[in-house]
């Protein structure tokens, strides 16, 4: 027994109580580990009670004075947590490796014994490189004692981690199952835990893992690859386990860097995976459905859809150049800037959306006016207020993330929005349905309208923001998608869909901050939407793409002036777009002739029409 630890976490105990100042330590030996662990239905592990801690020490008292501490250890490794709801060596042995203990080679053995310091951590399903490094640490000290002769431990290390083949969900999707409760709650009270219902519900459980695998590796990737991202200013998340007691009680803010992942069925809005956070042991908080976060520029789509539905075209030029509001009387004016700090001149509407330029998006939404985003916004489903300013063109309003993941089904689906549902049906035990939620659904896009965003949205995959982390990377499935980072670089977001499937990722601090120097969504969320896509679709066949809906035109357009493409332009202006019939340029381009620009004479001849987007304040 730790005499000396034991009356310490007696005296941080009583502190805690009389005070409720400073920390409740536990006691670290295997047998008070034991005792505390051996009635958690009768006690709760977040009773923090010096009665509590009283009884525990009896209980260890007891088992010491009757058994042999080799009988402590074999009753501590029977009970022990070893991560995916597995509570014992053998049970982690079976649903890990699908053997016995007995079984167990070496390496596997040194793989269990590293998961009781962390289950979450060194989970080897969830995080197999952290869990082999683990595994490989505890090798080494095996040799470092004798237990194993050096070449051993060396042939141990690069034995591969071979998990068994058959499907384990345990511990999947934690947060969605909250979630789920949370409704069932709601709606069927206490019935909910004494009726036997049956709960059928629309979450894939392939898909779920791949969301979560593809979020907690690239969180970590985050945190310490510093020659891809750079150096990572706060604690980590790995740090914060180190650090943490057993039994610390969670935190209402994370520490450490978090995200949340999401995957919609396109045309039916079935929640297919919904990851709220890193650690739901940790903390419960579900970021996918309870945080309201500013959206970035993945808010920036419905701007250009009210502008494409006001009339506008992809072809029209807008400068980016610099520009000064003035928003309070006697207050400096609003001078915003792109994420890069300059200025790129006159550019086509579409150039300005794929790669993300915010000056052209403000002069866009002061065109249409702030009350066509404002509407354009609720069409798309945003709940939360987004409030007429100039900011909010840029990604200034504060959304819900599963609502602003849900706006981009209509590009996915050519027009309609789903709202995204989680439940299937509830029916008793005799099979009755008592509940069966309708999917909603509203055509909220034309389709050559919602056809005209989907090429903005592909391009900002294939030449903008993402087509280094995602175009790059995804081979065959066809996919668009926005990138979005707020000017404080404390929200990265990517927003991506398939003909099938819409999916989001977000990351970013509990209490908003800036993440790291140069944080953006193509840097940082887009690559772990990418590894989530593309392991999703190892199991599931690669949609065709999307089909070229009727009410669309094509014109050659001189990409320098947004009119017709004439012989006398530069090859490398040319520019071939769709239209909205009857939106086509119809006035050739002015400046590139024999004649000279402003000539009235040849095929840039005759008035212009103008261009609203152009020499705005």
């Amino acid at each position: 027994m730790d005499w000396v630890r034991a009356f310490g976490a007696v005296r941080h105990t009583l502190v805690y109580l009389l005070t409720g100042q400073g920390r409740v330590q536990g006691f670290s030996t295997i047998t008070m580990q034991l005792a505390g662990n051996l009635f958690p239905d009768e006690i709760s592990r977040q009773d923090r009670t010096l009665k509590r801690k009283l009884r525990e020490m009896h209980v260890a008292f007891e088992i010491e004075h009757n058994f042999a501490k080799g009988k402590v250890l074999e009753f501590y490794l029977n009970q022990i947590n070893l991560g995916n709801g597995a509570f014992g060596v053998e049970a982690a042995a079976q649903r890990y490796f699908g053997k016995t203990a007995r079984e167990l080679n070496v390496a596997e053995a040194a793989t269990l014994a590293g998961i009781p310091r962390s289950p979450t951590r060194y989970n080897p399903r969830r995080n197999p490189d952290f869990s082999v490094e683990r595994r490989n640490l505890i090798l080494q000290l095996m040799a470092d004692e004798g237990v194993l002769s050096r070449d051993d431990a060396e042939r141990w290390k690069a034995y591969p981690l071979l998990l068994s083949t058959r499907s384990d969900f345990s511990e999947v999707a934690p947060y969605f199952t909250e979630y789920v409760r949370q409704q069932l709650q709601t709606r069927f009270g206490s019935q909910l835990y004494k009726d036997g219902l049956r709960i059928y519900t629309t979450v894939d459980l392939d898909i779920q893992q791949a969301a979560e695998r593809a979020l907690s590796r690239q969180l970590d990737e985050v945190e310490r690859n510093k020659v891809r991202y750079g150096t990572y200013p706060r604690a980590t998340y790995a740090d914060y386990l180190e650090k943490r007691a057993d039994d610390a009680e969670p935190l209402a803010e994370s520490p450490y860097l978090q995200g949340l992942a999401v995957v919609l069925e396109a045309r039916t809005g079935k929640v297919l995976a919904m990851v709220g956070g890193r650690d739901f042991n940790d903390n419960k908080y579900n970021r996918a459905v309870q945080a309201v976060r500013q959206a970035g520029s993945t808010f920036k789509p419905i701007v250009y859809a009210a502008g494409l539905r006001a009339g506008h075209t992809w072809a029209d030029i807008v400068e980016d150049t610099p520009i000064s509001m003035e928003m309070t009387p006697g207050e400096p004016p609003w001078e915003p800037q792109n994420y890069d700090n300059r200025f790129a001149g006159p550019m086509s509407l579409k150039e300005a959306f794929y790669e993300s330029r915010n000056i052209p998006a403000i002069r866009l939404g002061d065109d249409i006016g702030p009350q066509a985003v404002v509407g354009e916004a609720a069409r798309f489903g945003i709940s939360t207020p987004v409030p007429p300013y100039p900011s909010t063109y840029i990604g200034a309003a504060s959304v819900i993330p599963i609502e602003m993941i849900a706006a981009f089904s209509p590009f996915a689906t050519l027009g309609t929005r789903t709202t995204p549902y989680a439940i299937e049906r509830v029916e008793d035990r005799n099979g009755n349905v008592l509940w069966q939620p309708r999917p909603r659904s509203e055509q909220v896009l034309d389709p050559a309208l919602a056809w005209l965003m989907l090429d903005g949205l592909r391009d900002v995959v294939r030449r903008g923001t993402a087509a280094g982390t995602v175009g790059s990377q995804l081979g065959p499935i066809p996919a668009g998608g926005k990138t979005g980072t707020t000017n404080d670089g404390a929200d990265v977001w990517f927003i991506g869909f398939t003909p099938d499937l819409v999916a989001g990722v977000w990351m970013g601090m509990d209490r908003p901050q800036k993440i790291m120097d140069n944080a953006q969504g193509g840097r940082l969320a887009a690559p772990a939407w990418t590894m989530m896509m593309k392991e999703i679709y190892e199991r599931r066949p690669i949609p065709s793409g999307w089909p070229r809906p009727d009410g669309l035109t094509v014109a050659e357009v001189d990409r320098q002036t947004g009119k017709k493409f004439t012989p006398f332009c530069p090859k490398d202006s040319l520019s071939v777009e769709s239209f909205l019939l009857g939106t086509e340029p119809r006035e050739f381009c002015p400046i590139h002739n024999p004649w000279g620009a402003g000539s009235g004479t040849g095929p840039g001849a005759g008035p212009s029409s103008g261009n609203p987007l152009q020499n705005r304040p």
